[in-house]
């Protein structure tokens, strides 16, 4: 049998394995999606709003950015003053990551690992961040459970995330409108778009994830409290983003990112 890339599947070879092997052949071009990298500074500003809505100042506080990617949410912390580390396990990711925070002049730490398995002691960091990780997440239940080990008691979790699975009426007639165009090609501005092959393989990594039906805000908030966490709040205030975003997205794109499922979930360690 061989793995989805056409290669011999390494031993052990599996769907958390196929998921690092999909976002390291994407890294060459992540930045260039809209909604990945940031476009312009009202869309940083969002977020720098988002981040300290929840996260507060930073002070001397440590952040471990889970799966960081090419640094993104890492260097949107770093500007606000927390002392981040970014924690991917694609080592194409952590060598963009690398040359963005070199040519920026950033002091971020960026280590080889794994989101659902990390390597760091007990109570080791103040905050834990995560941007459109928890809907890859293979056994969420004990992703958690660890994510609360390494935080410190009183810590704080932000996921931000979505349901990039179940649609809407709306989303899906923006999606057939969509279609029309690109046949009539009626479109001007086009969002980057998947390789057939790579579009089928994260459909097929999607059906055999945990959240493969979507990663709804209630559901994920139930499993963060199964863990442990406390104080478990859901915002969906994601507007500011999303406008700023679209401004560099297709009609139909910028519309539909509006009316989607995406959420910021804040999470608190107990003290005791």
């Amino acid at each position: 049998m061989t793995a989805m890339d056409g290669t011999e599947p390494r031993p052990n070879y599996g769907l958390r394995e196929e998921i690092e092997a999909f976002w390291s052949e994407r890294a060459p071009g992540f930045d260039e999606f809209p909604g990945h990298e940031i476009f312009d500074e009202d869309e940083r500003k969002a977020w720098h709003r988002l981040l300290s809505r929840h996260l507060g100042p930073a002070g001397k506080r440590s952040v471990l950015d889970l799966a960081s990617g090419t640094g993104v949410i890492s260097h949107l912390l770093d500007d606000l003053g927390f002392q981040v580390t970014g924690l991917d396990w694609s080592e194409a990711m952590l060598r963009l990551a690398k040359a963005k925070a070199a040519s920026r002049g950033r002091r971020i730490a960026f280590r080889l690992g794994d989101a659902e398995r990390i390597l760091e002691d007990d109570a080791s960091f103040d905050i834990l961040v995560t941007r459109h990780l928890v809907w890859t997440l293979v056994d969420p239940a004990a992703c958690f459970s660890e994510w609360l080990r390494v935080l410190k008691p009183g810590g704080t979790l932000l996921v931000v995330d979505g349901d990039f699975v179940r649609q809407t009426l709306g989303q899906r007639l923006l999606q057939r409108v969509d279609a029309l165009a690109r046949r009539s090609r009626l479109v001007g501005r086009q969002a980057p778009a998947l390789s057939p092959d790579m579009a089928e393989r994260h459909r097929s990594i999607l059906s055999r994830v945990h959240f493969r039906n979507g990663a709804r805000a209630g559901d994920v908030a139930a499993l963060l409290g199964h863990a442990g966490f406390r104080d478990i709040v859901v915002d969906h205030r994601l507007g500011e983003i999303h406008r700023a975003q679209g401004r560099h997205m297709p009609l139909t794109k910028r519309l539909s990112r509006r009316i989607e499922h995406r959420y910021a979930i804040k999470a608190v360690k107990p003290t005791a």
